[in-house]
């Protein structure tokens, strides 16, 4: 403990044993005047002085200095999660739309699978009904995305962060080449179905494995969360299994907005001012 904590403790302390500085004094052999310049944070003593004093005041020395130490690790740690979580607050707007481009997408995505599962009659589709579906769940996703991987700088996952970003840019190249070829993506439909499910299967698994790398964050629902990712990932990636598909992969997007959600709720707390952050963010 430094000054002036150091002094204020030190005259605290006399106080509750109803000690004046002069009895003080004559308890642990030293002058008053050191007793006034140490209790007003003018001088920084040495440790047999300050041992002395303690002694003097039956306070254990050794349990003082370890709960000194406990102390001093729980407001750096306190600090240091603050620090990160608030650097985030800016980014609510982001988180927020994210939540809400997520809730729409997953809705869009009920309409987007009824284009899927029949794709040798794409043809049939209303080609702007067509257009404006892949369109909102390309940009949706995209939006999504951006929430997520915003979510792993703020409750670090390396793993995590980076499978996002390449399928940021997966869902991108995939959405363009749908966008682009439209109705006309029947001519090389199935092929091109396969291709995808296998490439989005295998990202969703390895999300889910980014999920189960959390350590002790959200109590096991991360855990859950990735378990679903690796469910729905290989039934995608099996092709046969997408038809199946759609219950794991419903609860599996659910929770990631659960997590979305909770993060925010999070920030939200932490950047009241009396607000105390848990250390899971660490984790």
């Amino acid at each position: 403990m430094k000054q002036p904590e150091l002094g204020k403790k030190i005259s605290e302390l006399r106080k509750l044993k109803g000690l004046t500085q002069e009895q003080l004094v004559e308890m642990c052999n030293l002058n008053v005047r050191t007793i006034q310049r140490l209790e007003a944070g003018e001088v920084s003593p040495r440790n047999h002085t300050v041992k002395a004093i303690f002694e003097a005041l039956e306070i254990d020395w050794v349990e003082a200095g370890k709960a000194e130490h406990q102390e001093k690790i729980e407001e750096e740690k306190s600090s240091e999660v603050n620090s990160i979580v608030k650097k985030a607050v800016p980014n609510l707007i982001l988180l927020y739309l994210a939540l809400a481009a997520g809730v729409i997408n997953l809705i869009l995505l009920f309409f987007e699978s009824g284009l899927d599962v029949n794709p040798m009659k794409v043809d049939e589709v209303n080609v702007s009904t067509f257009w404006w579906v892949k369109a909102g769940v390309a940009l949706l996703s995209t939006l999504f995305l951006a929430g997520m991987i915003k979510m792993t700088h703020i409750f670090p996952n390396r793993i995590l962060r980076r499978t996002l970003w390449v399928m940021l840019i997966i869902n991108a190249i995939f959405g363009s080449v749908e966008l682009a070829l439209g109705t006309e993506l029947n001519l090389v439909i199935l092929g091109f179905y396969i291709i995808r499910s296998i490439v989005f299967g295998s990202f969703f698994v390895l999300i889910g494995i980014g999920f189960l790398s959390y350590k002790n964050v959200w109590s096991n629902y991360t855990q859950i969360i990735g378990v679903l990712g690796v469910l729905s990932g290989v039934l995608i990636m099996s092709v046969i299994g997408a038809y199946f598909v759609s219950v794991p992969f419903t609860l599996f997007k659910l929770s990631q907005l659960g997590f979305l959600f909770w993060g925010i709720t999070k920030i939200e707390r932490t950047s009241s001012p009396d607000s105390t952050f848990s250390s899971q963010v660490t984790a």
